[in-house]
């Protein structure tokens, strides 16, 4: 299998358009066009992991933080970016990133944090807007099942658990072919009455060229009659963090204990206490400081994330507790999430977890 080919099949379970607009997701470096001999899921690609690669013979590196993040001018070594960079390409390994595309998945990384704290009722923390859009189009009714079935395998008509959703309502509708028209139906200079459905369906915003294209494809008429409006309505199945609630809420102390010893950490930077017990939970992968008020809004009592920063925490004001756990420590769960989700897609080749430490923060205790 070729990397392109790979690469085609993940982006359909995670769509590089949900990463944010400052992310540098997608291929990083290396040819589409090279066999797969094995595939390494990381955290990092730095050069001790691209060493990992060659020696397990990986030419395909699958990270969440893109190695390359701003502009290269220039590839000498100089840094650990270059280095890295340069020993994969030199050895015709690939590196492709996936970060904030999974962060915005409500499957991904911020699933991963509530799924290890235990909380259910899951729901986004903060909802992608302005993402997702209307089609109305007009059709034949003997041709309507086949232009809905077109639009559904297109990604039309997914809202949030359910997929094949559309609306229909059938009409009377006119039109009178000009000249140079090849109509399906009619006669040139005759007003032709025809009876049409209307179907309608939702889509998120990137799937716009795929869905009008799929329409147009099984729609019998030269020109379609079609509007594409641009929704209000929050997409909450798609965005950054996540909250979710205890089965049964805990004193603060304890929480922080249970935080610590699920996650496996050295430390916790905290706000004060509030003296509310600990149900509801906001989370938020990596760098998190921007979801605090969304959180309040949400009536967390805590807030888990990392590189939160001494003026963030005031941002409390003892209506909730903010937890920084360290941005990798908040991250920690995502090689295997994609290890897992890899591993399903794919069984002509292997698949392995790195082993390597990438996290740069350490502690003295």
């Amino acid at each position: 299998m070729k990397i392109r080919e790979v690469i085609s099949k993940i982006e359909k379970r995670i769509p590089l358009q949900l990463a944010e607009d400052f992310d540098n997701v997608g291929l990083l470096c290396g040819s589409w066009d090279r066999d797969v001999s094995g595939i390494l899921i990381c955290h990092d690609a730095l050069e001790n992991v691209v060493d990992e690669a060659i020696h397990k013979n990986c030419n395909l590196i699958v990270c969440f933080h893109p190695i390359i993040f701003s502009g290269l001018k220039s590839l000498t070594g100089k840094n650990y970016v270059e280095k890295a960079v340069i020993k994969a390409i030199e050895n015709k390994v690939a590196i492709y990133a996936i970060h904030t595309a999974f962060d915005n998945d409500f499957f991904g990384v911020n699933a991963g944090i509530c799924q290890q704290l235990g909380l259910k009722n899951l729901k986004i923390l903060q909802p992608k807007k302005n993402d997702l859009k209307q089609l109305t189009v007009f059709v034949p009714k003997e041709y309507s099942e086949k232009v809905r079935e077109a639009l559904f395998a297109a990604g039309a008509g997914s809202i949030g658990f359910y997929d094949e959703c559309s609306f229909t309502v059938n009409g009377n509708g006119t039109f009178r072919p000009k000249e140079g028209s090849d109509p399906f139906s009619g006669q040139q200079g005759i007003r032709e009455n025809a009876d049409e459905d209307m179907i309608s369906v939702i889509f998120e915003g990137y799937k716009q060229g795929q869905v009008v294209a799929a329409m147009k494809s099984a729609h019998p008429y030269e020109e379609v009659a079609h509007q594409i409006y641009s929704l209000d309505n929050t997409n909450h199945y798609t965005g950054l963090g996540m909250y979710g609630d205890f089965q049964e809420p805990m004193d603060e102390v304890v929480f922080l204990k249970f935080v610590k010893e699920k996650f496996n950490l050295q430390v916790i930077r905290h706000s004060d206490f509030t003296g509310k017990n600990i149900k509801r939970v906001g989370v938020l992968g990596g760098s998190g400081a921007s979801g605090i008020r969304s959180a309040i809004s949400k009536k967390c009592d805590a807030y888990l994330t990392g590189d939160v920063k001494y003026h963030d925490f005031f941002l409390a004001e003892s209506k909730m507790m903010i937890c920084d756990i360290g941005h990798f420590e908040s991250e920690q769960f995502v090689t295997q999430q994609l290890f897992e989700i890899f591993s399903q897609k794919f069984s002509t080749f292997a698949i392995s977890k790195s082993i390597e430490k990438t996290n740069p923060v350490n502690y003295f205790i």
